[in-house]
């Protein structure tokens, strides 16, 4: 049974100095096992600096900061390759403003035991998800079942972004062919994980809005969603999803 020594979760950031004071400790308190990487786009508003005052109190608190915002899909990528080059066990993707509750990551632990990859999922017992409004969960909701059809695959929240890999699937995909950031990038990890025959199961979660901070939601982001799965549909077909 595989039984994970080492884990990591990886928090990007930006302009999240509200959050990040609190959720590190509250990700640290659930299990003796999991470390943090801290993936600061160059916040204005100080989140960096913060993130290296925790890792200077706590050798489990670790930073990479990088010179500009290009979206979450790189900066996940970013702490993904860090992650493998220190050989952790399993790696955790993970929101810092508390959208994703600490208290699920027990949850996961026992779950990698059996599987290669774990989702937390909003919508696997119907929709849990706490204080958006309606326009928004339409869409991420309807965002879903368009993914479903157009990807063939049966996960019912293939956007959501709290997430657990052993570090062989990470290792499995090319890092580098991954363009997406939002939405997408979330379809599409899952998606290369699922194309190599890795094991995928969705937990079910219950998703808080934010109550700190401004949400990243954009225009471009939810526009990208519209037409790259299909993009990921073709690559599919003539075997360019690796």
């Amino acid at each position: 049974m595989f039984q994970p020594k080492r884990a990591l979760v990886i928090v990007p950031t930006y302009n999240e100095r509200d959050n990040i004071e609190k959720i590190v400790p509250a990700i640290l308190k659930e299990d003796p096992r999991l470390e943090v990487l801290i993936v600061d786009d160059n916040s204005p508003d100080g989140t960096g600096e913060i993130a290296d005052r925790i890792s200077t109190r706590d050798e489990k608190v670790h930073v990479l900061h990088r010179q500009k915002k290009e979206g979450l899909g790189r900066a996940y990528i970013a702490g993904f390759k860090w992650a493998i080059a220190r050989g952790y066990d399993c790696i955790f993707e993970m929101d810092a403003d508390f959208s994703h509750r600490p208290g699920y990551l027990k949850d996961f632990f026992r779950e990698i035991e059996h599987h290669d990859l774990i989702i937390g999922s909003r919508y696997i017992t119907g929709v849990n998800v706490i204080n958006w409004p309606i326009t928004r969960l339409l869409l991420s909701y309807y965002a879903n079942v368009y993914a479903r059809l157009v990807t063939g695959m049966s996960i019912r929240d293939a956007t959501g972004g709290f997430k657990c890999f052993r570090r062989e699937v990470l290792e499995a995909i090319d890092l580098d062919q991954i363009r997406a950031s939002g939405y997408v990038f979330q379809i599409e990890g899952t998606m290369r994980a699922w194309k190599k025959g890795f094991r995928i199961k969705e937990i079910p979660i219950i998703f808080y809005d934010r109550t700190a901070g401004v949400s990243k939601m954009s225009k471009k982001i939810m526009g990208e969603a519209i037409w790259a799965v299909w993009l990921l549909r073709l690559k599919s077909m003539f075997g360019r999803l690796s």
